[in-house]
């Protein structure tokens, strides 16, 4: 019976990905043109020239963070999530720079997940009437305000956290069918404020802290990393200037430290 349990145990054992990074989708045809909001669904908005090349550069630079830790180890995986749309399925093309950024035994797997989608905006969208309701949204409070026809913030925290309970599911089980051997890294590419309500969702920030918080830019990325006590942190990758510029207070910047090292003082600064 004991050898069965230690079976048991050893087959339960989990391993969690090393590193999680929430990727923001790269520039897309909005950018260079607001009017195709009034006649192209939001989710077949595609990416600009510049949008594509801001996907490979950011899939260099993630393959950069992974080699920089493993040197000439190939024992390193990639498991993509990606957002339903357009944009963000061309920018995980971009990143994977078919087979050349990342071989394709390194991908160990992608799927879509419709709860990393854009916040509703409703369908097509008069560009006059979607200013104005930005400004509205501004005055009154960016998690509450609900967009007529539309979603608050407050409702896709409620779906991104649905998807955050799901991953730590499939983590806590080890469906991501990695081995003590193997270091996994999930990468999640998705819309600028579904990523921030991520960050809420998973650090247990509070409304008021999340209306302080800038939108990443495009293309622009997360890196929650494992700390030494087994906490995912921002403080192991990224510095105190970045935490800093993306909105984070001084108490909350004391909790990425303490859960990357178990202290509250700064150690590393890259």
């Amino acid at each position: 019976m004991a050898f069965f349990n230690g079976q048991v145990m050893r087959k339960m054992q989990k391993y969690l990905p090393k590193r999680i990074i929430l990727v923001r989708h790269g520039e897309s045809e909005v950018n260079e043109n607001e009017q195709v909001l009034e006649y192209v669904p939001n989710y077949k908005i595609q990416l600009s020239k510049k949008g594509n090349d801001q996907a490979q550069n950011i899939g260099l630079k993630i393959k950069d963070i992974i080699i920089s830790e493993n040197g000439d180890s190939k024992n390193w995986k990639l498991f993509f999530y990606v957002s339903p749309s357009n944009r963000t399925r061309e920018t995980m093309e971009g990143i994977i720079g078919e087979g050349e950024t990342f071989p394709e035994e390194n991908v160990v797997g992608i799927r879509e997940e419709c709860r990393l989608r854009e916040q509703h905006f409703g369908n097509f969208q008069e560009i006059e009437k979607r200013n104005k309701i930005k400004r509205t949204r501004c005055s009154y409070g960016k998690f509450f305000y609900r967009v007529p026809d539309g979603e608050s913030s407050a409702d896709v925290y409620d779906r991104v956290s649905s998807f955050i309970e799901v991953l730590w599911r499939d983590m806590e089980m080890n469906k991501f069918d990695i081995g003590k051997s193997d270091e996994l890294n999930l990468i999640v590419v998705s819309h600028g404020l579904t990523i921030l309500l991520f960050l809420m969702k998973w650090f247990n920030w509070t409304v008021q802290q999340f209306e302080g918080l800038t939108n990443p830019k495009n293309c622009e990325y997360r890196v929650l990393q494992l700390g030494c006590n087994g906490e995912y942190s921002l403080a192991i990758h990224h510095n105190v200037e970045d935490l800093k510029e993306w909105g984070l207070s001084d108490e909350m910047i004391a909790d990425q430290n303490f859960r990357a090292y178990g202290s509250k003082v700064y150690k590393r600064n890259i």
